[in-house]
């Protein structure tokens, strides 16, 4: 394994006298978070102006992207690696993704979290693999997946259980997550990453079970096996069933990283509307739970996405129910906050919140009480609103914080 070989290597090298230590930038510390998420379209940016192909144009490519990350402030940076069942990373379970190579299982001749994770180290930023557990694809077609694709070899398999491991719905494919072998699939996916990169974190963010409505939740995706269920006989809702889904996925991919690397943090970015996140449709998050626990994650970063001024969700409200919740817990809380609403006043839900989002200063400020009030760090979506004048704002106060 990369990770591994290249430690050992290393190590007899500068033990023999052969090689002196890298002088490199030092890494952020757990304590000082100040993030950003790299999500997968951020990846066009090089796909639209460079060979797909090539090593050390990727290389020139996210060393500017990290380069812009210090600039702004951040000090850690999220990467997305596994968006829609698929690897931007060299993987023996994924296919490569079409998000890095123009076409899903396409062969490259470079590994990008290889890359991402040595020019992250270099500059002296940490970096998160971030992964979409359960979603396929964002449309219907399974012609569209690669023919190693583990999903479309369970669609056409001649075993009707293995083609209940795949799910359609409203126009997009998903893991099932009621499947103890796509649980497993997912965890795999995780170790792989773990043992054969020095990443400093697993990432993942709100998407878990898509959203449902009151007439079909509990008629439709994982209803059959839900009414298969000895829970189901136990006299447990739908809700808590598939809330105790997500729960053993995400103790088990915890329970994985801690046994290969315990230093390698696990962190999960719901909605940011707690209320929300108790809904008999959709997310089915349990985070108290998480957050009462060592068990399942080491952070939560609720992603409260609202002016201070918004009509239900103000940041600031929203903001103190979280630090509540975490109160007394050994969970840390990032806030996420929205730098792509900036400069948007049609997002806002009042005249007051309107007139938030259209200042330069929103992003700032929501910094600020985090600061103020022993939050513990902030991730900002996305990379690719760093260059908005909010940001540049932001980035002032954080250099001049921390």
């Amino acid at each position: 394994m990369k990770k591994r070989i290249t430690a050992v290597l290393l190590a007899l090298l500068m033990v023999c006298g052969i090689l002196a230590p890298v002088q490199t930038e030092a890494a952020a510390s757990s304590d000082d978070y100040r993030a950003v998420w790299f999500s997968y379209y951020d990846y066009e940016e090089y796909l639209d102006s460079a060979d797909s192909n090539n090593a050390s144009e990727f290389t020139s490519f996210f060393r500017n992207v990290v380069s812009k990350c210090k600039t702004r402030g951040m000090n850690r940076i999220i990467v997305q690696v596994r968006p829609t069942g698929d690897a931007i990373y060299d993987s023996d379970i994924f296919p490569t993704s079409a998000y890095i190579s123009g076409k899903q299982g396409r062969d490259i001749s470079y590994d990008p979290l290889e890359i991402m994770v040595e020019e992250a180290h270099r500059q002296g930023l940490a970096i998160e693999a971030w992964i979409n557990p359960y979603r396929v694809s964002f449309n219907t077609s399974y012609s569209q997946l690669s023919k190693d694709n583990l999903a479309r070899k369970w669609h056409e398999s001649s075993n009707a259980s293995e083609r209940r491991n795949v799910l359609s719905y409203n126009g997009q494919l998903y893991y099932n997550p009621s499947k103890p072998e796509v649980r497993q699939l997912i965890i795999d996916g995780v170790e792989e990453i773990v043992r054969n990169y020095d990443v400093d974190g697993i990432h993942m963010d709100d998407y878990f079970y898509p959203s449902f409505s009151s007439s079909n939740y509990n008629k439709t995706f994982d209803a059959q096996e839900y009414n298969a269920s000895t829970e189901k006989q136990n006299g447990m809702s739908i809700k808590n069933y598939r809330r105790k889904q997500v729960n053993k996925l995400v103790k088990g991919i915890k329970k994985a990283i801690d046994a290969i690397d315990p230093d390698v943090v696990f962190g999960i970015s719901p909605a940011g509307n707690i209320d929300s996140l108790n809904s008999k449709y959709s997310y089915y998050v349990n985070i108290k739970k998480w957050t009462n626990s060592t068990k399942f994650v080491d952070y939560i970063a609720p992603q409260i996405y609202w002016g201070f001024s918004h009509k239900t969700a103000k940041f600031d409200r929203m903001t103190d129910r979280w630090a509540d919740m975490v109160d007394q817990s050994k969970v840390k809380l990032y806030i996420g906050i929205p730098a792509y609403k900036m400069g948007q006043p049609s997002n806002g839900t009042t005249k007051a919140e309107r007139k938030e989002l259209k200042s330069k200063t929103l992003l700032k400020k929501m910094a600020k009480y985090v600061v103020k009030n022993d939050i513990d760090g902030i991730i900002v979506f996305d990379y690719a609103d760093l260059n908005k004048t909010a940001c540049k704002k932001l980035a002032k106060y954080l250099k001049k914080t921390y």
